[in-house]
């Protein structure tokens, strides 16, 4: 099978090249596209790969009727309509790590020429004056850093700036304890708390609803007098406006900007008459080994998206917890299991599951969102109108149809990679078990109460009968005539003379028709038929 990828913005061609190596790969690289021009290619591509000069909205994502992946070059994803991209299960995999050097040295950079007046210097010496006496400036040591933001980039800040002996402080309620003590930062109970001992202040969040106009004029009034603020992030978490009055009353030092409201920033903007603000046109990332890295970094993962549904670096796939290898052969099982559930509770009238509970072992707790997507997505596969269903959204699209997800931390068996499902529908429920270990295929364990061994690939037919002789050989012979090869059978019951239970892995398909001659069978009491959906 191939794939058509659309590689726009300017992609750097190592990771273009990445791309280009591979014979299932057909890539177009074009340049930044009309909006009007692109909406009219992309239903044919099965991936884009682009910048910031992109935008992705809804309408184009809506009209890539292909599309499973979207790779943004870069950090920030705000160009991407990301909840139609969930909705719609198509991935969106940026490259967060890439240019985190490059941005870290720009902010030291860019701080010490505020500090030094390097601006103002190189501009007089060109002017053929000597102004060394106007220039006084001040140094970094001593200063109190304060980072808004402890992820990678702040987490380097923070690390430099040490070296600069400086005090650092550091405001992330979603960063653990472990990572400031790591890293010798001291961490600020709240943002006030970082704010009124900053004398540097900086900020390396995501632009969200939480972090909009975080920094506003009742956070700058309460950093210390002459403090500097810093925004290489995103337009929008430091209130412009804010910011200038606080400028224009000297209740700060200066100001670094790299990243605006609106982008790029008016001729004419209030911001750019400020003589103690240095600015710089978005450039964080804007170094040729950045670029370099980014590129690599997101082709790489759009190839693996393609071409082995590798989803982990996926920013809006359900967190699986850990290596995708040591977690794609749970997530197989919970989606074979659930579907093996939902094919059980049909039987016994129960066509509707409102309830999805997954129970993980020890050393799949981390994956427990995953699995549930996961098992999701085996309930409704066949059962629902959805051109993409995977890990993206088959939890939105479960409970928008009113199915209750929820995990258990750990299970009860010994072996730690054990999967639950526990499925249920009206007064019927049921649990599927099995277990997964990494590098090795998925089996099934448990089906209700029969405890079995049989791998869930291909189709599966789940049979109970009345424990009598003669039973396996009439489902053997039934199933030979009518072309169907056995790959495994187990039988398994839970006392002699009672109910049997039979789980039959079979070759190809089974029609309605066969079911129901196995139906009709001596002593065959039900009698439901698997088929596994491939991916």
């Amino acid at each position: 099978m191939t794939y058509r990828v659309l590689v726009t913005d300017e992609i750097d061609a190592e990771g273009v090249g990445l791309l280009l190596a591979e014979p299932a790969l057909v890539v177009d690289e074009v340049p930044t596209l009309p909006r009007e021009e692109l909406l009219a290619r992309i239903a044919d591509y099965d991936a884009i790969v682009g910048r910031s000069a992109t935008r992705i909205s809804s309408e184009l994502l809506e009209k890539g009727r292909r599309l499973k992946v979207v790779g943004r070059a870069g950090v920030g994803v705000d160009n991407i309509a990301l909840d139609t991209a969930t909705a719609l299960g198509i991935a969106v995999i940026n490259a967060p790590a890439g240019n985190t050097n490059a941005v870290v040295e720009l902010f030291f950079g860019a701080v010490i020429s505020l500090l030094r007046h390097l601006p103002r210097a190189d501009t007089s010496m060109h002017a053929g004056r000597w102004d060394r006496s106007a220039l006084l400036g001040s140094e970094l040591k001593g200063r109190t850093l304060g980072i808004v933001g402890l992820g990678r980039i702040g987490g380097e800040i923070a690390t430099r700036a040490r070296a600069f002996e400086m005090n650092v402080l550091a405001y992330d309620p979603y960063i653990p304890r472990s990572r400031f003590e790591a890293l010798r930062v001291q961490n600020s109970a709240s943002l006030d708390a970082l704010i009124e001992q900053s004398n540097v202040l900086t900020v390396h969040t995501p632009l969200t609803d939480e972090t909009k106009g975080m920094i506003g004029r009742r956070e700058l009034a309460r950093l210390p007098a002459r403090s500097i603020v810093v925004n290489m992030a995103r337009g929008g978490i430091v209130d412009e406006d804010a910011l200038i009055d606080a400028l224009e009353t000297k209740q700060l030092m200066g100001a670094v900007i790299d990243a605006y409201d609106k982008e790029p920033l008016a001729a004419d903007h209030p911001l750019r008459k400020q003589s103690d603000v240095l600015l710089t046109p978005h450039i964080g990332a804007s170094t040729t080994e950045a670029q370099r890295n980014v590129a690599v970094d997101v082709c790489v993962a759009v190839r693996d998206a393609l071409l082995s549904g590798e989803l982990s670096r996926s920013i809006n796939v359900a967190d699986v917890g850990g290596q995708w290898a040591e977690v794609e052969p749970a997530l197989t099982l919970a989606r074979r299991a659930a579907a093996v559930g939902r094919a059980i509770l049909a039987t016994q009238g129960a066509r509707a599951i409102q309830r999805i509970d997954v129970r993980a072992g020890a050393s799949l707790a981390a994956a427990r969102s995953a699995l549930v997507a996961s098992a999701a997505r085996g309930v409704l596969e066949g059962t629902v109108e959805q051109e993409r269903l995977n890990l993206i959204n088959a939890r939105s699209v479960a409970q928008a149809r009113g199915i209750e997800l929820s995990t258990t931390e750990t299970a009860t068996q010994d072996n730690p990679y054990t999967v639950e499902v526990r499925l249920g529908g009206g007064m019927q429920e049921i649990a599927i078990a099995g277990a997964a270990q990494p590098g090795a295929s998925a089996r099934l364990t448990r089906i209700g109460a029969f405890h079995v061994d049989i791998q869930p690939r291909d189709t599966l037919l789940i049979l109970t009968n009345n424990d009598v002789p003669g039973v396996i050989g009439k489902v053997g012979t039934l199933l030979g005539e009518a072309g169907v090869n056995i790959a495994e059978y187990h039988q398994a019951r839970l006392a002699q003379g009672g109910q049997a239970l039979a789980a039959v892995s079979v070759d190809g398909d089974v029609s309605e028709t066969i079911r129901e001659s196995l139906l009709g069978l001596p002593d065959v009491l039900s009698a439901a038929v698997v088929c596994f959906h491939p991916g």
